[in-house]
């Protein structure tokens, strides 16, 4: 399986599809495996690149603080091993926010930016130290390369204190912000602020909660992706 070298450790990623390169950016917790059946349906509009996030999957899982930036160059480190200049940029979660990063960051390798069930900030909440057994637990997150708990604290830790707010009016690429409207994770309220913080955002809401774009709502998320996209 293709690998990228980035920061120090190698980076497992997937190209599924053909068109406009569409970077998606996974979030917590999560690996390509857990996403075959929504990388496929992308993938039928667009270049679909995926990959693990360190510390998930088949990528390196360093037992060391883990940051957003850090995080952001990885991405970046994929797009560079294939040779892409510029791609879409597709992130769900803490991916959303490796995302915005990587559009903060390297502007110009961000053509379009798609900000799925996150925020600008991370607001301190007991409840996702209890994520780890709940969504380890579910028939859904059962991956087929586990993922160790040390592993998940250090993704988790990744976005405390990282707060995007004062750089959002930089944002100059476009950018639609697609939220469930009964998330519990990130709610809305933080949604509608990252909308409003980046100029000339547009802001789709869905039914369902933070993980919408997987159960109830899929086929609307990939329409809405792909309507999206081809507005370029």
């Amino acid at each position: 399986m293709p690998t990228a070298d980035a920061n120090g450790i190698r980076i497992h990623y997937e190209v599924h599809g053909e068109g406009r390169p569409l970077l998606f950016i996974l979030g917590l917790g999560g690996d390509v495996s857990e996403y075959t059946a929504l990388i496929d349906q992308l993938a039928a509009r667009s270049r679909v690149i995926a990959f693990d996030n360190r510390g998930a999957g088949r990528t390196d899982k360093p037992d060391a603080p883990y940051s957003i930036e850090l995080m952001a160059t990885d991405a970046l480190g994929v797009l560079d091993a294939l040779g892409i200049s510029r791609a879409d940029v597709l992130g769900v979660s803490l991916g959303g926010r490796i995302a915005l990063e990587l559009a903060l960051g390297h502007p110009e390798r961000v053509e379009r930016l798609i900000l799925v069930s996150t925020s600008a900030r991370v607001v301190p909440n007991r409840r996702r130290r209890r994520l780890y057994p709940i969504l380890s637990g579910l028939p859904l997150f059962r991956s087929r390369y586990p993922q160790p708990r040390y592993a998940f604290v250090r993704q988790m830790a990744a976005s405390a204190g990282w707060d995007a707010r004062p750089r959002l009016h930089q944002m100059g690429m476009p950018t639609v912000v697609l939220h469930g409207r009964s998330d519990r994770a990130a709610p809305l309220a933080m949604a509608e602020e990252l909308h409003r913080g980046i100029p000339g955002s547009q802001l789709q809401t869905f039914k369902g909660g933070h993980l919408f774009f997987l159960i109830r709502e899929r086929r609307g998320f990939v329409d809405a992706v792909a309507d999206f996209v081809g507005q370029g």
